[in-house]
């Protein structure tokens, strides 16, 4: 089972979304987290609302630092953090350039939601055929 974290600056959003996809989509595939680089009080009511449209429940999560997720990354993914992602031990990493849509509208929650659950399936996939 591969370990795959999802790191973002505030871990209130993009990251939370990641980790939700992966573990509806993935449950017996791999194990999941993720974090961030930054405290931040509150996972951001439109992503919650976001994701709850799709089935998914982010109300009881909360934003998460790097220095709480276990050790032993295989797979890291970071939303679009540019220079300030951090560096972290892993066999694999990828860098998906995704832009915050927080403080914009509801619209733009629906469409990084959406944007994030394609590149998890894709991802999924190459995790199954070994290419990961």
């Amino acid at each position: 089972m591969k370990r795959i974290v999802f790191v973002c600056t505030h871990n209130s959003c993009r990251s939370q979304m990641a980790e939700a996809w992966a573990k509806h989509l993935g449950k017996d595939l791999v194990e999941v987290y993720s974090a961030g680089t930054e405290s931040y009080p509150e996972i951001k009511p439109l992503a919650v609302k976001v994701m709850a449209e799709s089935g998914i429940d982010l109300f009881h999560q909360r934003p998460k630092l790097l220095n709480e997720i276990p050790q032993g990354t295989d797979i890291l993914i970071t939303m679009g953090c540019g220079v300030a992602c951090p560096f972290i031990p892993c066999q694999h990493r990828e860098d998906w350039g995704l832009t915050d849509p927080s403080g914009g509208p509801i619209e733009g929650y629906r469409k990084t939601r959406d944007l994030i659950k394609e590149k998890v399936i894709d991802l999924l996939k190459r995790i199954k055929s070994g290419q990961l």
